[in-house]
């Protein structure tokens, strides 16, 4: 139905709608629901396949966000030194010859922690100071 006769029969229904709700015809009852609460506006029904879209959209972020992380971690630095089991075993026993936190800490007495120890054991042995 063209716009215009679209709002020629809305401004007659809303004329009819004034008067008593008895009096009008059932396909003026059911038109003037239609307009009132049907399928259009902020109650319209989503286009076909646009859920499909969205679901698409989501993925190819999670994508190029997974992509992204993979270039950065192929041109990353290796890990430094400090970062693996053996050197932090060793610096747990320089805060011990040190006295570090005597109290609560690596030096303490009857101390069964870790320390610093948060590494995986290091390929190749200890670390040498001109290692990188």
């Amino acid at each position: 139905m063209p716009p215009q006769e679209q709002a020629n029969l809305w401004m007659a229904l809303r004329d009819r709608m004034k008067t008593d709700w008895h009096d009008m015809t059932w396909q003026e009852k059911k038109a003037s629901y239609w307009i009132a609460f049907g399928p259009h506006g902020p109650r319209a029904l989503d286009p076909p396949g646009e859920t499909k879209g969205i679901i698409l959209s989501v993925l190819g972020a999670f994508a190029l966000a997974g992509a992204i992380f993979a270039v950065l971690r192929l041109f990353a630095r290796p890990p430094p030194k400090t970062m693996n089991e053996q050197y932090q075993k060793m610096s747990n026993e320089y805060l011990k010859a040190q006295k570090t936190e005597p109290i609560t800490g690596v030096s303490s007495e009857g101390y069964t922690g870790k320390g610093m120890v948060q590494s995986k054991p290091r390929r190749g042995g200890v670390p040498k100071d001109d290692d990188e």
